[in-house]
């Protein structure tokens, strides 16, 4: 098969279960190292007729990450498109599988294995309010139904916002410190917070800087990261505590 892929997490769930397939990848898939494949621009603007010069079999999408104008385009130049919802731990467990072995017609790798044991095994937190940004200027939340707000559910962090109306909501980072939380997690992806850019804006509240890659790709990295979020978490409340 010549598959496409315009979702980073997908490029790595195939590269690392079938070297080779992949003909086409976007600017933004950096996993794993070493990649290839063409490059066609952006999850959000592809460069469809570079897509298409590539023949791909199949193209592989998310309906949260790339835009249905551009799926659309492809299925009328009659490329078969495949495209997941991913909002919750286990709907990534099974759109991983159908990408891979529905979609791409491969047998169900080990790691996919691995990565349901190992979070079938997670020992969560005492429980703990958070709020959870993704941007700032403006600043951005989690909010209802996302992939990252069950992630760290299951690892004792409730969300504040969790019952929000939106799933990324704005909200103004005076009502943020003044939610209830007690602790504020930061992801380097979407936005890159860093120790001096993010733990700032809340002061007195521990803030547990974690790899957006753990948090938000599903793939591979499902295997280790349950074991690198709780070791994230419980050092930034571990720090507090002897703090306090």
């Amino acid at each position: 098969m010549r598959v496409v892929s315009l979702v980073p997490s997908l490029t790595e769930a195939v590269a690392v279960t079938a070297p080779g397939l992949l003909v086409g990848v976007t600017d933004w898939c950096t996993h794993p190292p070493g990649l290839t494949a063409a490059r066609i621009g952006g999850t959000k603007n592809p460069d469809i007729t570079a897509v298409l010069r590539l023949r791909p079999d199949l193209v592989i999408a998310n309906e949260e990450e790339n835009r249905e104008p551009d799926l659309a385009a492809l299925r009328q130049a009659g490329v078969d498109v495949l495209v997941t919802e991913v909002r919750s731990l286990d709907q990534a467990f099974r759109e991983l599988e159908r990408v891979l072995v529905t979609g791409c017609s491969l047998a169900r790798p080990r790691w996919l294995d691995r990565a349901e044991e190992a979070w079938a095994a997670v020992e969560p937190l005492p429980q703990i309010k958070a709020v959870v940004p993704v941007w700032r200027r403006p600043w951005m939340v989690l909010g209802r139904d996302t992939f990252a707000g069950d992630l760290l559910a299951r690892l004792g962090v409730v969300n504040v916002y969790a019952g929000h109306a939106e799933r990324y909501p704005r909200i103004p980072v005076e009502e943020l410190r003044a939610s209830g939380a007690q602790a504020v997690v930061l992801p380097d992806e979407p936005y890159r917070f860093t120790p001096d850019d993010g733990p700032e804006a809340f002061p007195g509240l521990p803030a547990a800087l974690v790899d957006g890659r753990d948090l938000t790709w599903y793939g591979p990295s499902l295997v280790e990261a349950p074991q690198a979020l709780s070791a994230a978490l419980r050092a930034a409340l571990g720090a507090a505590g002897r703090a306090g």
